[in-house]
């Protein structure tokens, strides 16, 4: 649970007790906790290995490196729900950094990189079909830049009506460094979440990968209504 204080209490977000506190447009709302159920599917298996790996590499390193990383945390601040600027741990950035690495098939790095502003792509055309199967998305720039790479990632399809889609996204493609839009993704997409509805709606969102520094950009959002 986390609390921002004033004169009075002023925001909160997160869990107390059988309640979860948070906040969208029209305000501050709290809700009943509801506990998800676990699939543990075959992707949340690959995440939860990658991460086990990852704080087991952690060990592995020298002295020397833990030091670097821990050094280099305030290059990688972030800014809170509050807008406060929060610090990861040396041992929080090296797995953030490596597990994004992970996702685009880059090897880990064992020294802190310096950070680079990362360019967020953006959407372009979404081209989804039923009958005659198809599923394409352009983005921009095109081709994806050296030392990039895009993660295309994707909700099951849903009722038009549906707004909240935040917690479906799943990923669905990764687009390597040079490859050009748009991006044929039917294949994936019909892997991760069966085949196309006509009339259904699917959630779409494009985020990019420093193949170097393992830093991620902010995603870039859309939809599509899928088409006979």
């Amino acid at each position: 649970m986390k609390v921002k204080f004033g004169a009075l209490v002023v925001d909160g977000r997160g869990k107390i007790g059988g309640h979860v506190m948070s906040k969208n447009r029209s305000g501050a709302y709290m809700r009943t906790k509801v506990t998800p159920t676990n699939p543990n599917t075959a992707s949340q298996s690959a995440v939860r290995s990658i991460l086990t790996g990852l704080s087991q590499a952690w060990r592995g390193l020298t002295q020397a490196q833990r030091n670097a990383w821990n050094g280099a945390v305030s290059s990688f601040a972030t800014t809170d729900i509050f807008g406060d600027i929060k610090n990861p741990s040396g041992i929080n950035l090296y797995v953030k950094l490596n597990a994004n690495l992970a996702e685009v098939g880059v090897s880990a790095i064992s020294l802190p990189p310096l950070p680079e502003s990362v360019a967020a792509p953006i959407l372009g055309a979404i081209t989804a079909t039923a009958g005659s199967p198809a599923f394409t998305v352009a983005f921009t720039p095109t081709p994806v830049p050296a030392d990039t790479s895009y993660i295309v990632r994707c909700t099951a399809q849903v009722s038009p009506g549906k707004k909240f889609v935040k917690n479906l996204y799943r990923n669905v493609s990764v687009i390597a460094a040079a490859a050009a839009s748009p991006a044929n993704i039917l294949a994936a997409y019909v892997a991760k979440f069966g085949t196309l509805v006509e009339g259904q709606k699917i959630g779409i969102e494009i985020l990019a990968v420093n193949e170097t520094t393992g830093q991620k950009s902010t995603a870039y959002n859309g939809e599509v209504i899928v088409a006979a």
